[in-house]
């Protein structure tokens, strides 16, 4: 398995010449590793982490915001030689166009995904799978490693609230979506952040899909 940990450059573009640098370690049970000091020497080191956007951040930085349903993810090698890698393609019907032109169906390219019995892994990246519904943040899609506003702070899941039913917003990790003021500040609430799910944001203050499309429309008006 490959494992490229894009932490602090999560923004390199396509194609990846620094790929020349990188160095294979085979083993018998044909999965592959990439250290991170073999993979790459990095052309531009300037952000030491990713760090969480704000809701204003999300707006103004994302050319193109949508909420859609995964009908289809595919992955395949690409380039030649030492530029050789894998890249996944995941395409969405677009249920509804927010920024930007999505079109009726919307097809994002990442870096990394499974080919056969090989699997070249992006940390933070997220997994899609068909059937997922999704609010996107989307920047440079085909030139950034992962085509998303602060990577994995730029999906949104659409999900159904237990026991009501209603649609509501949860982060990449399942953590219902609150306060949208909270989102990218150091001194956010757990739930805004956690890798797990919150059981403190319920039925009575999770934001709802419609209001959290609502927010992004009013900010792009101002």
């Amino acid at each position: 398995m490959f494992a490229l940990d894009l932490s602090r450059n999560p923004y390199q573009s396509f194609p990846i010449p620094l790929y020349s640098n990188l160095r294979r370690i085979m083993k018998t049970s044909r999965t592959l590793l990439l250290t991170l000091g073999a993979l790459l020497t990095w052309s531009v080191a300037q952000a030491t982490t990713v760090i969480p956007p704000t809701f204003d951040q999300l707006v103004d930085r994302a050319e193109v915001i949508f909420q859609g349903t995964v009908t289809g993810v595919s992955s395949q090698w690409t380039g030649e030689g030492s530029q050789r890698h894998i890249v996944t393609f995941v395409t969405f019907k677009v249920d509804e166009s927010i920024k930007g032109e999505a079109g009726a169906t919307y097809t994002m390219r990442m870096l990394g995904g499974t080919v056969g019995d090989q699997t070249m892994e992006v940390t933070d990246s997220p997994k899609f799978a068909a059937g997922d519904r999704d609010i996107l943040f989307v920047e440079n899609n085909g030139r950034q490693f992962v085509p998303l506003v602060g990577i994995m702070y730029g999906r949104f899941h659409v999900q159904q609230e237990n026991g009501t039913g209603r649609e509501i917003v949860a982060t990449e990790h399942g953590a219902p979506v609150s306060d949208l003021a909270a989102m990218g500040r150091e001194d956010a609430p757990a739930a805004s952040k956690s890798s797990t799910p919150s059981t403190e944001t319920t039925a009575e203050n999770a934001l709802s899909t419609a209001d959290f499309k609502a927010a992004i429309r009013a900010k792009l008006a101002n």
